[in-house]
């Protein structure tokens, strides 16, 4: 709406408003504040967590006002509304209206996990993995008509263009592992939410300084790609909003996101990286989300396997002693670790949750630039 104000009115003052960085300014700071604002009068309304009874300090959440990402999602659509360029400003009416379908799917993202919040028995498994594959589907499948099958990856300096039936298939996984990772990564008050917006706010910076820009993208021989900006406008307005919402989330929280916002910030970042057009800089720019809670996923996975295969993958500690010795050493060691991470840090470690969101932070705040440093000089 801004953005056509601007090109309206290219004579007066109103012009700032064609400047991507005016919009993404405004975007951040009405995303931010209105979240803040916004909080506060609706958390009452919000269901009620009932805990985790088999996490290490699990039960202090009980009771506390969670699916918050309802609100943080119905305070981000407005600013988006306001910021996001209508026009065909680079060739037709195409680009906006799949952007506003990947919006769409985020939000159906929320809302899936926000019912769950507010259910009195927790969704299964199988039908939250359903769902989370729909919108997932329909992300990959924006993504790939946006043109982003044209990849860049490490060892090459031309992109590979990538065909449907393999882009489809890996730009979902991408999304699902980013949906799950993060959500799993949501047991320590403001750990989920501070990762999450540092991945999506750098991914943002990516976007709009080095991909959108074609000086500096020629100089680090990646692709130019004119809608950067774009969404990198969407991104940092849903990532400054999670800064809203972490001022009441830091410990001791007073609210909880739940999955409603675990879910949509998850799938915010996966489609973030999709528009990089390299799908594996979400190792790069959320290395601790992945090490947090993707780690715990591929445990589950892994014992899953094993017990397709015939072996014993209870835990040793609830098996008689005689039989101990005699389990898998690698399904020993399996149990030996807790995941997600942050639970085996606060549990094996003796780690506060304040040290454990202040050294996780320090740790992907040192890993993402030095991983893309790395990830560019290697082409």
């Amino acid at each position: 709406m801004l953005y056509y104000l601007g090109k309206l009115f290219d004579d007066t003052f109103l012009r700032l408003f064609s400047s991507y960085v005016v919009l993404l300014s405004i975007g951040t700071v009405l995303s931010a504040l209105f979240v803040w604002l916004a909080l506060p009068r609706f958390w009452e309304r919000l269901p009620r967590d009932h805990g985790k009874a088999l996490a290490p300090g699990g039960m202090v959440s009980k009771g506390k006002p969670t699916g918050a990402g309802l609100v943080i999602a119905l305070c981000i659509l407005p600013v988006l509304v306001l910021v996001v360029p209508f026009d065909g400003t680079y060739g037709s009416l195409g680009p906006w209206v799949r952007e506003w379908l990947a919006i769409a799917a985020l939000y159906g993202m929320m809302l899936f996990g926000y019912l769950d919040d507010r259910s009195g028995k927790p969704w299964g498994q199988l039908k939250k993995g359903l769902l989370d594959v729909l919108c997932c589907i329909v992300c990959a499948a924006v993504m790939y008509c946006e043109g982003m099958n044209e990849m860049w990856m490490p060892l090459t300096k031309q992109p590979i263009s990538v065909p449907l039936w393999l882009y489809m298939p890996v730009a979902v996984s991408i999304l699902f592992i980013s949906v799950n990772s993060l959500n799993c990564s949501d047991g320590v008050d403001g750990l989920a939410g501070s990762l999450g917006m540092m991945s999506l706010l750098s991914l943002s910076v990516l976007l709009y300084l080095v991909l959108g820009y074609r000086p500096v993208a020629e100089y680090l021989l990646l692709p130019h790609y004119s809608g950067g900006a774009r969404w990198a406008l969407i991104s940092a307005t849903i990532a400054a909003a999670y800064a809203g919402y972490l001022w009441y989330n830091a410990a001791p929280s007073q609210v909880l996101m739940g999955d409603a916002g675990s879910r949509m910030l998850g799938l915010a970042i996966g489609v973030a990286v999709l528009a990089t057009g390299n799908p594996l800089l979400v190792f790069v720019f959320a290395p601790v989300v992945f090490l947090d809670g993707g780690t715990g996923l591929l445990k589950i996975a892994l014992l899953r396997l094993f017990k397709r295969l015939g072996f014993d993958t209870t835990p040793p500690d609830r098996l008689p002693e005689e039989r101990r010795e005699s389990q898998n050493f690698i399904i020993r060691k399996f149990h030996s670790v807790r995941f997600p991470l942050h639970d085996h840090c606060r549990k094996n470690k003796g780690w506060s949750n304040e040290q454990v969101l202040v050294r996780f932070m320090l740790i992907q705040a040192f890993m993402i630039p030095l991983l893309f440093a790395v990830f560019t000089k290697v082409r």
